[in-house]
């Protein structure tokens, strides 16, 4: 017996009947809660993510500076559309006259499957979204082209789309931080008689003094060696852009043409970049969207292409060095007392400097008369009936023998001035005469003796008088260097290029703080273009 209980015990060691099953079954509830866990986790971030995407749409939307209705409600509404109502916990907002916070935080219970076999019963999805949107203060400069070949449609919706800008950055101001100056161009920028008379100017063209009245030619010809800082120095001398008409030619035949004659002796300005009249020249800072958008309609299409120009004048007009200038036109009644201590410092940061950057062209090089005929004593005198004599001291024809004076109308020499004659200051006579018929009656006629002599006196005095202010290429260069200037000091450029040959996007988009930062509009979309730039000036971020 004992040795069958013996045989017994020692089977029943050897045997392993069952053992597999306990252990399967015990990875089987392992691998079930595993599982489990995976279908909750997954069901979780699902929950999570709606939730967290629907307080993020709600919040910005709600923050909106423009939202006119309740911001709660709007956060709420959206909760609803997205068929989580119930979930929203709380809606907080901050509001300001000119800025919105919208806090909210949303918790959705995603019903766990197999969490509570882990003794969880509970496995809720926490969301929290804060958007923000509020305007800075900003210096902004509007950089606008007028040249010739915006005439029609570019020009009537460039007004609309400058209109709009103003409205959407200035219509939610009330605190008056936000500044919005425009620089219109062409060949030139007419700045004002305010503005001109803080910086340094030399060689006024005084128009007015033929006595018409004209005070509202103020373009600057400004110095190539200025262009190592943004801004322009209100100390250093810069010369004024001539009032004359060098666009025009003469009859250039050997008879006596009158001055008065308007076909080829009177001055014709309808192509001047500079023009006497106060619709293309600049506003200075200001803050009331009716005075903007009356100067952005009175804007007229006219003359070439300066980029580097304008934009020297916009960077210089949101430049810290014009504090006190501005200070001073603020005290005559120029800018508005609300603006004053500005252009902000380029490093508050609480405040934001901005350069929006407009044309439908390219660089077009352009003549000027040249400083020596500027303003000054000319050689030519005009008597009180209207006629002219020109002294020549020396380098006179033979036939005029002794005599240093020729009278054109007589096409002959006399010993002194014609009638008594006034010796005439270059401006006085720019106001008068086209550069071109001086340089044909005044100075071919006297000194040539044939066909030959005659063409060669007049080519000779028309390179003396008038020159190219600058080639394409060292615009492009001038343009360069302002907007890595700006940049450099954390200025925002947009760039706006609206049908421009390539040669002009590729200016514009370099001088853009980024490729996002650069349009390429048709005259159709250039309303669009500035919508987005307002927007994004007045960018909504979520913080949270």
């Amino acid at each position: 017996m004992f040795d069958a209980m013996k045989l017994s015990i020692a089977r029943f060691r050897r045997s392993e009947d069952g053992a597999l099953i306990i252990f399967g079954l015990i990875l089987f509830v392992l691998l079930l809660m595993m599982g489990g866990l995976v279908v909750d986790l997954m069901r979780y971030e699902t929950t999570r993510t709606t939730l967290q995407n629907t307080l993020d749409r709600s919040t910005i939307a709600a923050a909106s500076i423009s939202q006119k209705l309740d911001r709660a409600s709007v956060v709420r509404d959206y909760m609803t559309k997205a068929g989580i109502a119930d979930e929203l916990q709380s809606v907080t907002i901050t509001a300001g006259q000119n800025s919105a916070i919208v806090n909210a935080v949303g918790v959705a219970d995603t019903h766990p499957m197999f969490l509570h076999m882990l003794g969880i019963d509970k496995f809720d999805a926490v969301g929290r979204s804060q958007a923000e949107q509020a305007i800075s203060n900003l210096d902004i400069a509007l950089v606008l082209d007028v040249s010739g070949s915006m005439t029609g449609a570019k020009i009537a919706n460039l007004k609309v789309a400058a209109k709009q800008f103003v409205d959407t950055i200035l219509g939610n101001d009330p605190n008056h931080r936000v500044s919005i100056t425009i620089v219109p161009y062409n060949a030139q920028v007419n700045i004002g008689p305010d503005l001109v008379s803080k910086f340094n100017i030399t060689q006024a063209n005084g128009v007015d003094g033929n006595g018409d009245g004209i005070t509202d030619v103020n373009c600057i010809e400004i110095p190539t060696g200025v262009t190592t800082v943004p801004a322009l120095s209100q100390s250093i001398a810069m010369p004024m852009m001539a009032y004359a008409d060098i666009a025009h030619n003469t009859n250039k035949t050997n008879a006596f043409v009158s001055p008065t004659d308007v076909n080829y002796a009177k001055p014709n300005y309808g192509s001047a970049f500079c023009k006497p009249t106060t619709v293309n020249v600049v506003r200075l800072p200001n803050n009331d969207p009716n005075v903007l958008k009356s100067q952005i309609d009175a804007l007229q299409a006219g003359g070439n292409t300066s980029i580097t120009i304008g934009m020297k004048w916009g960077s210089t007009l949101i430049d810290p060095s014009m504090k006190g200038a501005y200070n001073e036109l603020i005290a005559a009644g120029k800018i508005p007392a609300s603006l004053a201590n500005r252009p902000y410092a380029y490093d508050d940061h609480n405040a934001l400097k901005i350069i929006v950057l407009m044309t439908d062209g390219e660089h077009v090089a352009h003549d000027r008369v040249t400083d020596a005929y500027k303003t000054g004593l000319s050689g030519i005198y005009k008597s009180a009936d209207g006629y002219y004599s020109v002294h020549f001291a020396a380098g006179r024809p033979a036939v005029a023998g002794a005599n240093e004076y020729f009278v054109p109308h007589l096409g002959s020499w006399a010993a002194a001035p014609f009638n008594g004659g006034v010796q005439q200051d270059w401006k006085d006579v720019w106001a008068n005469l086209r550069l071109d018929y001086v340089a044909w009656q005044f100075y071919a006629r006297a000194l040539g003796t044939d066909s030959t002599t005659r063409n060669a006196v007049y080519s000779s005095t028309v390179s003396a008088m008038v020159a190219t202010y600058a080639s394409v290429p060292d615009m492009d260069a001038s343009l360069d260097r302002t907007c890595t200037q700006v940049k450099d000091r954390g200025v925002v450029v947009y760039g706006i290029a609206v049908e421009a040959p390539q040669h002009g996007k590729d200016v514009i988009l370099s001088c853009a703080s980024s490729p996002a930062h650069f349009f390429d509009a048709s005259a159709s979309s250039i309303v669009n273009a500035f919508q987005t730039i307002a927007s994004n000036i007045t960018m909504l971020k979520l913080t949270q």
